[in-house]
């Protein structure tokens, strides 16, 4: 929450004035909380984690709006399966082509 120097709560639309550079379009607080949302993904954040800074009480919304945004993410996974089935087929004394 932001407050006044008096301790009263700010109104959004002010922080939406006064966070904009001169010839910018406006940040909107709820910009602001996607895109922590989105580099908290980003810095792999388990997606339970965000879910739970967020509020969403369900993990398909914060999944829904946030991992698809995220194009690095995919690529991670998809690297990283790769990985998994390359040392399961090593580790089996088998080779797979590609």
């Amino acid at each position: 929450m932001f407050t006044t120097a008096t301790g009263a709560p700010l109104r959004p639309d002010y922080l939406t004035g006064w966070s904009r550079p001169s010839g910018q379009p406006p940040i909107r607080l709820h910009d602001l909380r996607h895109g922590a949302a989105t580099l908290a993904l980003t810095a792999h954040t388990d997606l339970e984690v965000v879910q739970a800074m967020l509020g969403h009480a369900s993990i398909v919304l914060t999944a829904d709006t946030y991992v698809s945004v995220l194009p690095e993410v995919a690529h991670k996974a998809a690297r990283e399966t790769a990985r998994l089935v390359l040392n399961a087929a090593s580790a089996l004394g088998r080779q797979l082509s590609g």
